[in-house]
């Protein structure tokens, strides 16, 4: 039985290495197709061995698990990833990078949490707002370490146009 569950637990390590998101043990027995009690027994071994060792990783088990770098070791991980984007805040990105300069209340419309998104943005340096003519809301576009995060040459307007064009061809 021991081999059997060392084999789970690497099988979930390399489940939560690779999605690099919280899941569930739900999630992770279809995705391994194992039984979810033997999931979570393999589970709580696996966070034992990364609480027991004098690692740099640990298993946060908050909204679903997730394989975590410990907070004595986030200064390295900003020196060389500052900015970690969650999916729904990149897709606000996105839209703004495609779309710019966009009414933050268009883009309310588009992403229903963009208020939040934005702000984040904001804090992390991605984007600039600044007031409309008519003072009532922003006008928002990327910022220049955008283009330098994104390794992104040029003008962003003639990336917008490109993506813009390349959907357009997918949609004939």
């Amino acid at each position: 039985m021991t081999e059997d569950l060392n084999k789970l637990k690497s099988r979930i390590e390399a489940v939560l290495f690779i999605t690099a998101r919280a899941v569930s043990t739900d999630e992770i027995s279809a995705i391994l197709g194992a039984e979810k009690e033997d999931i979570e027994e393999a589970m709580l071994d696996l966070i034992m061995d990364y609480s027991s060792r004098d690692g740099a990783l640990e298993i946060d088990d908050e909204d679903g698990y997730i394989i975590q770098v410990k907070e004595d070791y986030i200064d390295i991980v900003e020196l060389l990833c500052p900015v970690d984007l969650k999916p729904a805040v990149l897709r606000t990105l996105s839209v703004i990078a495609i779309k710019q300069p966009i009414r933050q209340s268009d883009l309310k419309e588009l992403r229903s949490n963009a208020y939040e998104h934005v702000q984040e943005l904001l804090e992390k340096g991605l984007i600039t707002r600044t007031k409309d003519r008519n003072g009532r809301s922003f006008n928002i576009k990327t910022s220049p370490k955008f283009a330098e995060y994104f390794k992104l040459k040029g003008d962003i307007t003639s990336l917008a146009k490109v993506l813009e064009r390349e959907r357009k061809i997918g949609d004939d």
